[in-house]
């Protein structure tokens, strides 16, 4: 079954402390910023992300939907909220999907178990992209660093053979 992780935008945003600390400076910096840290998550997990962040404030009749490599960010149209974009969505795909829901909101955490996804609290997400972010490192330096600083490993067979002679030789 294809997975699908919605996340509420604003609500990591304003829940994990680096993004935080960003947006007190620059908002858009830290949509940005958590775009990037998804992305990178996307890569490893292979998953379908998408973003939405209120836009309900805004003069927008529409939602506007942007595309940063494979991930969607939605920006919820004029009067609707990211809760009332994702509570719709996950009513409409849920069956067909497995859908997980990133957000520290009780009332929508609620309310997306009784529709069928599977709630996850900003703290979840930050500890489970931490989590792959080490294995994602754990796995690239292994695979650039031989398992032993032998010179075996680096040389090729001819010049070792070469050097075992030489060995014996001094021997």
């Amino acid at each position: 079954m294809e997975e699908f992780l919605l996340v509420d935008g604003y609500n990591i945003v304003n829940s994990w402390p680096e993004l935080k600390a960003i947006a007190s400076d620059n908002l858009e910096n830290a949509r940005e910023k958590l775009i990037d840290i998804m992305q990178n998550y996307q890569a490893y997990k292979g998953i379908n992300i998408i973003i939405v962040f209120d836009a309900h404030h805004s003069n927008a009749a529409i939602e506007n939907i942007e595309i940063y490599g494979n991930i969607q960010v939605i920006y919820t149209r004029q009067y609707q909220t990211a809760d009332q974009y994702i509570e719709k969505w996950v009513n409409d795909m849920g069956k067909y999907r497995r859908i997980r829901v990133a957000t520290s909101d009780y009332m929508e955490q609620t309310t997306i178990l009784s529709r069928g996804g599977i709630r996850m609290s900003a703290r979840e997400l930050l500890l489970e992209v931490e989590l792959a972010q080490k294995e994602l490192e754990d796995v690239h330096i292994n695979k650039i660093l031989p398992k032993q600083n032998l010179l075996s490993d680096r040389v090729d067979k001819s010049t070792l053979a070469k050097l075992e002679k030489l060995r014996r030789q001094n021997s």
